[in-house]
Parts: C-alpha cells; sequence; structure tokens
C-alpha cells in the first residue's frame, strides 16, 4: 500500500527540485527558477517561475518534466498552473549554494 503524500508547498518544492535543466544539468530550484509555490486548500498548485533567458526554446520539456514529477504527489496537470514572468529577470545571484557549488561558482 503506497502512503499518501501530503501536498504542501514544500512537497512540491521537493518535486521541483528533481526537474533539470536540460542544458545546464541543475535542477530548476538550484537555478533559482521558482520565484513562487501557492498551494491552495483544494491543492490547486500555482507555481511562478522564470527561465535562464527569454524564448528558451526547451521550455516545453521543462513543463512536461515538470507535470511528470507533480504527478508523482497525484497532482493532476488540471490542478496545475504555472505562470512565467521575466519580472525579475533572471541573473547569477538568484542560484542557490547548491547551484553555485555544481556550476564551479
Amino acid at each position: 500500500m503506497t502512503a499518501k503524500v501530503l501536498v504542501t508547498k514544500k512537497t512540491v518544492l521537493q518535486q521541483l527540485d528533481l526537474v533539470l535543466d536540460p542544458e545546464m544539468n541543475i535542477s530548476l530550484v538550484d537555478l533559482g527558477l521558482i520565484y513562487k509555490v501557492t498551494v491552495s486548500p483544494l491543492k490547486k498548485i500555482h507555481i511562478l517561475m522564470t527561465l535562464t533567458t527569454m524564448g528558451c526554446p526547451l521550455f516545453g520539456v521543462i513543463e512536461e518534466d515538470m507535470y511528470l514529477k507533480l504527478s508523482e504527489l497525484n497532482i493532476k496537470r488540471k490542478d496545475v498552473t504555472i505562470e512565467m514572468t521575466f519580472e525579475p529577470p533572471w541573473d547569477m545571484t538568484r542560484l542557490t549554494k547548491r547551484g553555485k557549488a555544481l556550476l564551479g561558482i
């Protein structure tokens, strides 16, 4: 029997930490691409995020992997909203300590 995982901001971020940027091979969380995660009382997920560059041609790949990893928490695609923003724009200061270490910074 599989244990039911409580869907919280923390568990959503843990799953998003498994999603790797296809070019840099570092998680979206460590790159600082996830700006905000909100979980409503009805378990609707809102993710505010950015990309390292505007118009990244690999966003479709990233998005699909995000949905896949969230589905492991029994979160349905229809319950996830991914909002893209470029304000503020991404820069290297958004990297986590682990992200900087992985990039050798």
